[in-house]
């Protein structure tokens, strides 16, 4: 059976996953709000992306290549130390994703992510920043507090992560920091995942534009 699926052009893959609960229409409006936002940016603008990760200690093992007939073992730790960070990627610039770390993650943290962001952008031009519906997005604090650095925000739709590029930089990052990797210790963990932000990501960055872009699929 497996050499007549080989021949037939199959191929042994998982499918693709996708919130069953997002809406295709809302996903199609916000893609031509986005487009029509992209295509209208000045020179002094920006457009970003905002989301917040929670990488952990814990082992996260994960497919890798091995030889055939050998096998790989990986000590794990079940720690539940966590850093919890936000970022805002600019999909022209990934090498520059402004990254923070707080104890938690709120919309107070949120207002002094916003001002860092526009000290680190500069006075001049808008900011436009694309985010997900979490509580501390929709509360009236972040929403007054854009609106006062000149900040637009855009919403994606309900459920629709795959409408947020930066989630494919949490990816990269798992990939090259976490997957079937020991840390002994707290530090090593969260140093590994301060270097991969503050040294790699400005590396390699440039190299992720095929991977992180904003080639948009809905459900």
């Amino acid at each position: 059976m497996n050499h007549w699926l080989h021949r037939n052009g199959f191929s042994y893959k998982k499918p693709k996953g996708h919130p069953y609960k997002s809406d295709k229409e809302a996903q199609e409006k916000f893609i031509e709000e986005y487009e029509t936002v992209k295509s209208s940016l000045q020179d002094d603008d920006s457009l970003l992306f905002i989301d917040s990760v929670h990488p952990t200690q814990e082992t996260k093992i994960s497919y890798g290549w091995i030889r055939k007939g050998e096998t790989k073992k990986v000590g794990t730790t079940a720690s539940r130390t966590r850093i919890n960070i936000v970022g805002a990627l600019n999909r022209e610039k990934i090498e520059d994703t402004f990254t923070e770390q707080y104890d938690w993650i709120n919309s107070e943290n949120l207002c002094s992510f916003l001002t860092k962001i526009r000290e680190n952008h500069g006075e001049k031009g808008i900011i436009y920043l694309v985010h997900d519906l979490a509580g501390y997005h929709r509360a009236q604090v972040f929403q007054d507090k854009a609106k006062e650095l000149n900040i637009k925000l855009l919403p994606l739709p309900a459920y629709s992560p795959n409408l947020n590029p930066i989630e494919r930089l949490w990816k990269v990052m798992n990939e090259m920091v976490r997957d079937n990797r020991l840390f002994k210790s707290a530090k090593d963990f969260r140093s590994s995942i301060t270097a991969f932000f503050n040294e790699t990501l400005p590396k390699i960055g440039a190299s992720l534009i095929s991977r992180i872009n904003d080639n948009f699929h809905v459900g």
